[in-house]
């Protein structure tokens, strides 16, 4: 008598379920990218050390100003993100669920950061004539966001995320918003020119831009979310 043996069950593709053992060569290059993350998390030290030193030496720092940026905050988160994942890198072989969702928000934020600052603010000069070292500025706006997109994009070893990844992401703009909008109405002082509700636009142009970023950030979050998932469809194969 013969028997026919039934095949074996393909891995569970949810969320949550086990995931593949990435193959030696992806660990390898894993190890690579972990000290990448690293290296751009000191670079990333680097550069606001050396904006503050700057503005220090110029006489115009004003903490309460300079850490109110999103980009500075984003960077402050950048440190901590990127450095984590270079430990990770060494001691798992693949991220953490909740690791891997803040770093796809980190993703949504590089984007953004770096596409807002090329397309609306480079150029734009300070009030008193401040010229602020350019390398610095460069890492954080240009260097920095497109590194975070490669290795997102081309890194294998994170879990397949969850869709609620995209509310999580765009949380922290929505808070950092709102405690802008509330100090500038204190204040008279906001970090960026669209967010000035007495600006040529008006509130109307404020409430445009908030609510296209945002839009912006939550479609980032779920390309990242989309990345994770081709990642595993073809690790699955």
């Amino acid at each position: 008598m013969t028997t026919t043996s039934s095949p074996a069950p393909s891995a569970d593709p949810r969320p949550g379920a086990a995931e593949p053992t990435p193959s030696a060569v992806i660990l390898r290059l894993r190890r690579i990218a972990g000290v990448l993350s690293l290296v751009a998390g000191v670079s990333v030290l680097a550069s606001i050390v050396w904006q503050v030193s700057d503005q220090v030496a110029a006489g115009r720092f004003e903490p309460t100003e300079y850490f109110a940026y999103f980009t500075i905050q984003t960077a402050l988160i950048n440190i901590v993100v990127l450095s984590v994942g270079g430990v990770l890198a060494f001691r798992t072989p693949i991220d953490t669920p909740l690791y891997a969702a803040t770093r796809a928000s980190v993703f949504a934020y590089a984007v953004v950061t770096g596409v807002v600052y090329n397309l609306l603010l480079r150029g734009i000069p300070n009030d008193d004539g401040y010229i602020a070292p350019p390398w610095p500025n460069e890492n954080l706006h240009v260097w920095i966001p497109i590194y975070i997109a490669l290795d997102w994009l081309l890194n294998p070893t994170r879990p397949r995320l969850r869709w609620s990844t995209m509310g999580l992401a765009v949380s922290f703009p929505l808070i950092w918003v709102g405690v802008t909008m509330v100090r500038g109405a204190i204040t008279g002082w906001y970090p960026y020119p669209f967010l000035e509700p007495f600006g040529p636009a008006g509130v109307p142009g404020v409430v445009q831009y908030v609510v296209g970023i945002a839009v912006l950030i939550i479609a980032l979050a779920a390309l990242a979310v989309v990345i994770t998932r081709v990642h595993h469809r073809v690790a699955r194969r």
